[in-house]
């Protein structure tokens, strides 16, 4: 089966087109290097020995897309492509709106215009707002705190009013919680261009030498140890549960958290990061970051039921593989 993943040469995109690969699909790359490296196509040939086909465009170039398209046939899709820097898409909503909902939009033309029978969107557990977790997939949509989460529910709400136009397509939602390790080999991970967003590459630059010291903000919530609470799956299994999803011939839209169901705190990470790779990192509590919640995980029991999905890595396996890949890191 010809799959197109778009934003196939980032973090989680790249490992999923190893899945892919692995389990016999042919896997077709649709990225702009906006937010990644050619060079991940290396790394994968490394991993599978297998060649992938590359196309370096954007989503929103509905014409070249269209052409693309009718070349390869595809039998469906997995839709990675999109800006995800929250502090960046407060201070550039328009370029997230354009980027992220218009680029769904042109897909889920493309797609009823060549019959796909698969469309795999990547979505995220921002859409949730602050409500109380665990969040289950039957929740109504929060109020989000910036246009990127907003951009993931408006992308959402053009899907579910796609697929009762196009009754012949297998939609599937994918809302992620935090996504962090990296593959086996210490070929693919995170790199993210200027300074990271998310948790874990901080901790892996400190412990490259690369940052002085971590900060971690806030330790006055009302969790554990006083820090924020997060549901980190290791991003591979995060990739077979896009399989998973494509795999779950079912014809209208469905709704899947991907998470581990279990919260871990930001000092239980950095702990556990520092012991399982024996190297010491430096951080400093400072103020809260404006938006950011207490406590957010995943009730993973639809996923579990309905696409047979549960994590198999830990977060022993999360810090070694991400510590793994950094060191790899030229």
């Amino acid at each position: 089966m010809k799959i197109l993943v778009t934003g196939g040469m980032g973090y989680i995109g790249s490992n999923t087109v190893v899945e892919l690969i692995n389990r016999g699909y042919e896997p077709v790359i649709l990225d702009n290097l906006s937010n990644s490296s050619k060079n991940v196509l290396d790394s994968i040939y490394k991993i599978t020995n297998k060649k992938v086909t590359f196309y370096e465009e954007d989503c929103t170039n509905e014409k070249r897309l269209d052409e693309i398209f009718k070349k390869e046939q595809f039998e469906g899709l997995i839709h990675f492509a999109g800006y995800k820097a929250v502090g960046e898409s407060v201070e550039k909503p328009l370029d997230y709106y354009y980027n992220n909902v218009l680029s769904t939009i042109i897909l889920s033309k493309l797609s009823k215009k060549y019959n796909l029978k698969h469309f795999i969107f990547s979505s995220s557990a921002t859409v949730y707002g602050d409500q109380p977790s665990p969040l289950k997939e039957s929740m109504p949509l929060g109020e989000t705190t910036n246009p990127y989460g907003e951009s993931k529910k408006i992308s959402e709400r053009v899907l579910m009013d796609f697929s009762k136009t196009y009754n012949d397509i297998n939609i599937v939602l994918l809302r992620y919680f935090n996504p962090i390790g990296a593959h086996s080999s210490g070929l693919i991970g995170e790199v993210p261009k200027g300074v990271p967003n998310n948790l874990m590459p901080c901790i892996t630059q400190v412990a490259s030498n690369k940052r002085e010291k971590l900060f971690v903000f806030g330790d006055d919530y009302e969790t554990k140890d006083g820090t924020g609470v997060r549901d980190y799956i290791h991003v591979v299994d995060l990739a077979i549960g896009h399989i998973k999803a494509l795999e779950h011939d079912k014809k209208g839209i469905s709704i899947y958290n991907l998470g581990t169901g279990e919260g871990i705190s930001v000092l239980e990470l950095v702990n556990t990061f520092m012991k399982e790779n024996n190297i010491n990192i430096p951080y400093e509590i400072v103020e809260r970051r404006k938006g950011d919640l207490a406590t957010v995980y995943a009730d993973t029991k639809k996923a579990k039921k309905e696409l047979d999905f549960e994590t198999k890595l830990g977060v022993k396996e999360m810090v070694k593989s991400s510590w793994n890949f950094e060191k790899n890191i030229k």
